[in-house]
Formats: C-alpha cells, sequence, structure tokens
C-alpha cells in the first residue's frame, strides 16, 4: 500500500482516525449509521463482513469498548490500512483481522453479531465503476444472497444480523432472511423530509420468532443540505440507532 496516496481522516468528531486511499472508495456516512445500527450484548464477539479500511468496525468499537471485533475483506491493501488505523486508535488488544473473500466462507457460528454493507450494484447492471471502486460498489463473486447466507451461517444461536442496503432491494433482503431469522427490525433513512429512503438498515435474530417492526427512521438532510440534529447525533456525537 506504501505506493499509494494515503489520508488520514477522522470520523465521530475526531473518536475515530482512519486511513484510506486518497483515490477509489473512501468512507461515507453508510458504515458510520451501520455501526450505530448494532446491538450486542456486553462482551460480545462481532464479526464486520466487507470491512474495508475498517470505518464501520473503528466507529463501533469506539462506541462500545466492552466489544471483541473482527473485520475480514478480499483487499489485502484495505486491510493493511486497517491494521494501521487499529494501532492510531489504540484498539489492537480488542480488534482482528481476516483476508477472506465473502464466496470463500466465512468463520461458522462463531460471533453474536455479525454487521454487513455489501456492495449495492448487481453484477452486470448498469454503469460499471472504475477500477478503483468496481470492488466496493459490484457485486462480484458473491450476490447480495451470498452475502447474507454467509452472515447467518457466521452467527451463534440467538446473533444478530445487521446490514445496510439500498431501500430498492429490501424485498430481495427480506426473501433471503424470511424463516431464518425473527424479530426483524427495518429502519429506513430518509435523504430528507418527504423524500423516497434511499438506504435501509436490516436487523434480523437467529432463532426468534418475534413480529417484524418498522421503525420511524432518519431524516438525515434539512432543507438546505445540512445534517438534521438527529443525523448528528449518530453522525458526529456516535449516538446509537434504534436496531430492536
Amino acid at each position: 500500500m506504501s505506493d499509494f496516496s494515503v489520508t488520514e481522516n477522522t470520523l465521530l468528531g475526531g473518536r475515530v482516525r482512519l486511513l484510506q486511499p486518497a483515490q477509489g472508495y473512501r468512507a461515507a456516512i453508510d458504515p458510520i449509521l451501520l455501526a450505530a445500527f448494532v446491538a450486542a450484548p456486553k462482551g460480545a464477539k462481532v464479526l464486520d463482513m466487507g470491512c474495508g479500511t475498517g470505518a464501520a468496525l473503528f466507529c463501533l468499537a469506539a462506541r462500545r469498548p466492552d466489544l471483541r471485533l473482527t473485520g475480514l475483506d478480499a483487499n489485502p491493501a484495505a486491510l493493511e490500512l486497517a491494521a494501521r488505523s487499529t494501532a492510531l486508535n489504540g484498539m489492537a488488544e480488542r480488534v482482528q483481522w481476516q483476508q477472506r473473500a465473502i464466496e470463500d466462507g466465512v468463520p461458522r457460528q462463531g460471533f453474536d453479531a455479525v454487521m454487513t454493507n455489501p456492495p449495492y450494484l448487481e453484477a452486470g447492471r448498469g454503469t460499471v465503476p472504475a477500477e478503483d471502486l468496481r470492488d466496493a460498489h459490484m457485486e462480484g463473486g458473491a450476490d447480495l444472497g451470498t452475502w447474507i447466507d454467509e452472515a447467518i451461517k457466521a452467527l451463534k444461536p440467538k446473533g444478530r444480523l445487521h446490514l445496510i442496503h439500498r431501500a430498492d432491494r429490501l424485498p430481495e433482503i427480506l426473501y433471503r432472511i424470511e424463516g431464518r431469522l425473527g424479530a426483524i427490525t427495518i429502519l429506513p433513512l430518509w435523504p430528507k423530509a418527504g423524500a423516497e429512503a434511499k438506504r435501509v438498515l436490516v436487523a434480523g435474530t437467529m432463532g426468534r420468532n418475534t413480529p417484524a417492526s418498522l421503525l420511524p427512521g432518519l431524516v438525515l438532510h434539512q432543507a438546505d443540505g445540512a445534517f438534521t440534529a438527529a443525523a448528528q447525533a449518530v453522525l458526529r456525537d456516535g449516538g446509537p440507532l434504534p436496531a430492536q
């Protein structure tokens, strides 16, 4: 990774330091929102599938110092930066990284919670992103169904899956988890008041039959484009989102 230009940025109002490539995929707000959505018991083991440089994992670690976290990704360059950021954040004792492609399988039944931000674009549909963005934005060897299957396999009994994705793919997500997870929670993310949701957060628990719930959701921006106070409470102040 030393051949690439790298920047150091901060998240959660400076509580997290993140190294990431100057060009290509760079963390936006989705991983921060995902981390805020994670509900896990004290001392839980949490897996971040497709962690990239670790934005979601570090945000969760900053919010919950009691958790033990594992980041898994196929990209060795991203993991190298994640490892360096681990040292910057003083989290080496509770954070580890694994290099593995999702389609090659993930550790089985080892985690109390899994969080994941799968690629949003289906392979073969729409405009293909530039090469340095492709892995993060477009499905490769694993489609959305495979991501969900592998995430569920990684859960312990009573473990909880948390994911963020495009709102228009919610039917596919629900189809994939039907009969496998219960206590399903859906939280829409509204770009502005009165606008259609573009993103959705979904969570579900192994071994639960509790009916699904649709939460009021979060409005991200005011009419002038600035973040709402509710969004700032999550993105800057590190507040949680309801996940169950």
